[in-house]
């Protein structure tokens, strides 16, 4: 059975809860109209059709639109390596839809990253923890109104207690007219390295 005629079999499962399936570049992905019925279908995806592996779930920011959320999931059929995704839209007044933990165990890390980045919630997850950020971290970094330079931040009195700001450090894009490489954080060397690496010197043909 190929990746299409699964997704017809979704559609002809699901009725008009499943919109017809979309083809781009060899891929199939299928939408769900209700973020409510993401577990039951995609229950229904890997007991009947054989999709046994959630390869991903990833979530876009339709940032100034309703609903704001799009929520993704990649499927693969191990045995015969046919892949589908399934999309559904959440609003951001709920932002919460079903875990589909119960049907693949590799949900639970996925789930928590996007509940981390972007603050939706996965009801029935059991332990929709943090998994980057700490605990009590007060914004969702992926969010497309979160700024580019970060927030200054208090960070756990555990091993800080001063206010750590998120501008300027190493790893965070710097804001600019610049090309990408410029802004690229990758690619910049912060002010001590800089010093540091023009202290070095050429011992017996090696960098000491």
């Amino acid at each position: 059975m190929s990746a299409l005629e699964s997704a017809n079999k979704i559609k002809a499962k699901f009725g008009d809860l499943v919109a017809e399936p979309a083809e781009f570049r060899g891929e199939i992905s299928l939408k769900i109209s209700d973020a409510e019925k993401i577990f039951d279908v995609c229950s229904f995806a890997k007991k009947q059709l054989g999709f046994d592996y959630l390869v991903d779930i990833s979530s876009i920011d339709n940032y100034g639109e309703d609903p704001r959320w799009t929520v993704v999931y990649h499927l693969r059929a191990i045995g015969n390596g046919d892949e589908i995704r399934l999309k559904t839209d959440v609003g951001e007044e709920k932002s919460e839809l079903p875990s589909v933990l119960p049907i693949w165990r590799t949900a639970n890390w996925h789930e928590r990253e996007i509940y981390d980045m972007m603050g939706i919630r996965f009801a029935g997850h059991g332990d929709l923890r943090r998994i980057l950020m700490w605990e009590g971290y007060p914004y969702f970094p992926l969010r497309k109104d979160f700024p580019l330079a970060g927030k200054p931040t208090d960070l756990p009195g555990v091993a800080f207690t001063k206010v750590t700001p998120l501008e300027g450090g190493p790893f965070v894009t710097l804001p600019s007219s610049g090309d990408a490489i410029e802004r690229e954080p990758r690619v910049r060397v912060p002010e001590n390295a800089e010093r540091a690496i023009s202290d070095k010197r050429l011992v017996d043909g090696k960098l000491k």
